[in-house]
C-alpha cells in the first residue's frame, strides 16, 4: 500500500470540493483509495503522462477533472500534484 500525500494547493481544492460539491469529494476519494493501493492501475483509466517517465500520472475524476500524481516507489509514496480541471482549460 502506498502512503497518499497532497501538495498544499491541492489540499485547498479538496476542502472546497468537500463543502461545495460532496458528490466529486466522493468521486475523488475512490480514486485515492486505488491509487494507494496500486498507482499505476485501478479506476479512473491511469495513464503515464508524456514526458513524466514512469513517474507521473493522471486519472480521470469525472470526464472534467483529473488528478495528477508522481510515484515515488523507492519511498512507496505518492504525491498529488494537481487537481481540477483538464488541460486545455488552464
Amino acid at each position: 500500500m502506498y502512503k497518499v500525500s497532497f501538495d498544499a494547493k491541492v489540499a485547498k481544492i479538496i476542502s472546497k470540493w468537500k463543502k461545495s460539491n460532496p458528490n466529486l469529494h466522493k468521486k475523488l476519494l475512490k480514486v485515492v483509495i486505488s491509487i494507494a493501493e496500486n498507482p499505476r492501475k485501478g479506476i479512473g483509466h491511469p495513464e503515464p503522462l508524456v514526458g513524466g517517465g514512469d513517474r507521473t500520472y493522471s486519472r480521470h475524476i469525472t470526464a472534467h477533472d483529473r488528478i495528477i500524481y508522481d510515484i515515488y516507489d523507492d519511498e512507496v509514496v505518492v504525491i498529488v500534484i494537481e487537481l481540477e480541471g483538464h488541460y486545455g482549460d488552464k
